[in-house]
């Protein structure tokens, strides 16, 4: 195996795992679930220190497997009482009914206290938790498993010695590279990484239609849908989000940390392709496209941000779709570029009901922006933020999503605990 082929192989091998409810408060819960390992009792009182994004991509998504909870203390409470740290971002899925019921009472007679992070960390977690006199402490950080400091008293079990710096991009990606990879790896090194993804996100999709989940997106276009293969694609991305973010309990194939990104960035592209009647190894190729350019484009911005992952996902699945038709370089390439001229800057408000609209109107851009292609029709260089390379006009929206929202992303905070209500949301 060529050398760029494995390190795309092992990029999307490290990306694509599963996780069983949104990640953050699954981390949330493994991080407690750790703690109390270490600890070797159940706490009886607890403190977190968490970063805004953590605040507010915790706050109002329903927590799988806790009779509809949401917020920090519910998900430490959740890993606390029936975690299992093997599962890593499945850690709360075997929980039992007796666990479950236990949650509740937990919260009400132990104190969790919860601070926003004073650290430039966009992505932090730090669980304390303390049985009498012991305290065990377990720290993540940039990532959601990439924990750095284990403690017990004043004993330190683990820590990572680099955990500070700062994240370095995969110089591999670029637009014609994930091409050419996609073009040419053995369908046989891709296939089952993939169709686990097709088999996960589909089944969640489905559920998300057939069930009334949240604000019910995706049930809501495809009546609307009248046969149209873009408009099912749409929904049924929008349908698995409505479930995921409203606890249902079905694991996702998460992408770049993400289970919305996860989802969005492969319903799209299997639905079009069965419905066009593709053959299953031009489906997962597309898929791949759609996974990566999906992560190129995180890289640039970080795991969370002000800037909302869907839209880098929608126009990614449809770039893929491009693809799927049989485009290369130029089809795909100009469908990104043209997507991304119109979505970028929609905002994340947290893990909520509502990504599932904006998943649809990513992927709607994204039709666009092959829409213009095939007519002949782009944005150019100078109109905006789009420069005349496609890969340059990834880094400005990366620039923009890191660095320009960076105020926006304390505002949206600030905005979010100011209307807080649930008695289980954080702060």
């Amino acid at each position: 195996m060529e050398y760029e082929d494995r390190c795309f192989i092992e990029l999307l091998e490290k990306e694509l795992i599963p996780a069983f409810g949104c990640t953050e408060p699954i981390a949330l819960a493994y991080a407690a679930a750790y703690a109390r390992d270490i600890l070797e009792s159940i706490p009886d009182k607890i403190e977190i220190i968490v970063s805004n994004n953590i605040i507010k991509n915790v706050k109002s998504v329903t927590i799988p497997n806790t009779n509809g909870l949401r917020g920090i203390e519910a998900a430490v409470a959740a890993g606390i009482i029936g975690g299992n740290t093997e599962k890593k971002l499945e850690v709360i899925e075997d929980m039992t009914c007796e666990q479950i019921n236990d949650i509740i009472e937990y919260l009400q007679y132990v104190p969790i206290h919860v601070m926003a992070s004073r650290s430039e960390e966009v992505f932090e977690i730090d669980v304390r938790e303390w049985s009498g006199k012991d305290l065990a402490e377990v720290k993540i950080i940039k990532e959601h498993m990439n924990v750095v400091l284990v403690k017990k008293n004043d004993t330190v079990i683990y820590i990572k010695e680099k955990h500070l710096e700062e994240e370095k991009g995969e110089d591999f990606l670029t637009i014609e590279n994930i091409i050419k990879f996609a073009d040419n790896v053995p369908f046989q090194n891709i296939a089952s990484l993939i169709r686990r993804q097709v088999e996960y996100n589909m089944k969640i999709a489905e559920e998300g239609i057939e069930q009334e989940y949240g604000g019910a997106v995706g049930k809501t276009l495809l009546s609307c849908a009248n046969g149209s293969v873009r408009e099912k694609a749409r929904a049924y991305a929008a349908a698995g989000s409505d479930a995921r973010m409203n606890g249902c309990t079905l694991p996702v194939v998460i992408v770049s940390g993400s289970g919305n990104q996860g989802i969005t960035a492969s319903v799209p592209i299997i639905v079009y392709a069965r419905e066009k009647g593709y053959d299953e190894e031009r489906m997962i190729r597309a898929i791949v496209i759609s996974d990566l350019l999906t992560i190129y484009q995180r890289q640039f911005i970080g795991r969370l941000s002000a800037y909302c992952g869907a839209v880098n996902a929608g126009c990614a699945s449809v770039a893929g779709i491009s693809y799927l038709e049989g485009g290369g370089f130029k089809e795909v390439a100009h469908t990104l570029v043209n997507s991304l001229a119109v979505v970028s800057g929609i905002i994340c408000d947290g893990a909520k009901s509502s990504c599932a609209a904006k998943i649809a109107s990513a992927i709607d851009a994204g039709f666009l922006g092959y829409t213009m292609y095939q007519n002949n029709k782009e944005f150019v260089g100078g109109d905006g933020i789009v420069t005349c390379d496609a890969d340059e006009t990834v880094k400005n929206v990366g620039i923009l999503g890191r660095e320009g929202m960076r105020q926006t992303d304390q505002k949206i905070v600030d905005i979010m605990l100011k209307r807080t209500v649930n008695k289980n949301s954080a702060l």
